[in-house]
């Protein structure tokens, strides 16, 4: 029978250590990584030197030979790892959290040492990020130059990546029915239309925001058009997308409003407004811009978790 039969399933059951880990490896979907986005960050020594410290956190490591499994580590407070200094040639030095399961690689006995451990590779080409050879995850490259004995936060390269991220989605939609004009105060940004805002409930594990707002069937009319419209979110500002319309009888326009930002930490887990602006330049143009009846908004808001 090949059936490798589920772990602490079943009372009386004699579950292998394999068991576990192919359940960890099925319930990460192939997965590896951190565990959440502030996990092993690798950092200077509090007072530079021949050294780097890993940070509090959680990693899932894949086994590099076929049904293997994947394993889980935690740090708890700061890890110190050793750097050799350079000579006369400069380094790159690889940073790993590493499993060394004497099943399937290494010698290291499981009741006397451990198996998991942070481990410098040395010598590694400029832009490497794997190794492939063994098992275990990248946590940073170190460029060290030559005749250099301290590490300082300019020669940390963050690799980490999240096993399984989070992401949250969502789409709104607007059909305004009344007919509203830009606000007379042109030359200054103003929200613009009054019903394309909306209070976004900001995820606690949330580091970047990524918006998309489409207004369809935008009327213009009266003459030729030039205004900026731009996305707010709390107090960040959007970089502009221009309408420019040399028309002069009554016509239709979409603008697209797209930005991606990363959230500083006050904006987690709280509720932040954002709204459409615009700010309508009348030296290029003194038509009106309108949203009426068969205009639409659409406005996609999507919330995604990085290492930071």
């Amino acid at each position: 029978m090949t059936l490798v039969q589920p772990p602490m399933m079943v009372n009386g059951g004699n579950h292998s250590a394999r068991a576990l880990r192919l359940m960890i490896r099925d319930l990460t979907r192939g997965r590896q990584g951190i565990a959440e986005a502030g996990d092993l960050k690798v950092r200077p020594l509090e007072t530079p030197g021949a050294g780097v410290r890993v940070g509090d956190g959680s990693a899932l490591i894949h086994g590099v030979r076929p049904w293997q499994g994947a394993y889980t580590q935690t740090n708890i407070g700061d890890a110190v790892v050793d750097v050799p200094p350079t000579g006369p040639f400069a380094r790159t030095d690889l940073l790993v959290l590493r499993v060394e399961d004497p099943e399937y690689e290494g010698k290291r006995d499981p009741r006397r040492e451990d198996i998991g451990y942070f481990h410098l590779v040395k010598g590694v080409d400029q832009d490497a990020t794997v190794l492939r050879e063994m098992t275990a995850i990248p946590l940073a490259r170190i460029t060290l130059p030559r005749n250099t004995a301290a590490v300082t936060a300019g020669m940390i390269t963050d690799l980490r990546r999240l096993a399984n991220p989070r992401t949250e989605r969502t789409l709104h939609t607007v059909h305004p029915t009344d007919t509203e004009k830009v606000p007379a105060q042109h030359g200054q940004w103003a929200n613009w239309p009054k019903e394309a805002a909306w209070d976004l409930d900001i995820p606690v594990w949330a580091t970047k925001a990524t918006i998309v707002v489409t207004l369809s069937g935008l009327r213009a009319e009266a003459g030729s058009i030039y205004a900026e419209l731009r996305t707010r979110l709390g107090e960040h500002n959007a970089p502009p997308t221009v309408v420019d319309d040399d028309g002069t009888t009554t016509r239709r326009a979409g603008v697209v409003l797209a930005d991606t930002f990363t959230l500083p930490p006050a904006y987690r887990g709280t509720r932040q407004r954002l709204a459409v602006q615009i700010n309508q330049i009348d030296k290029y143009g003194d038509g009106d811009l309108a949203v009426a009846k068969g205009t639409t908004v659409t406005a996609e808001f999507q919330f995604t978790e990085s290492p930071v």
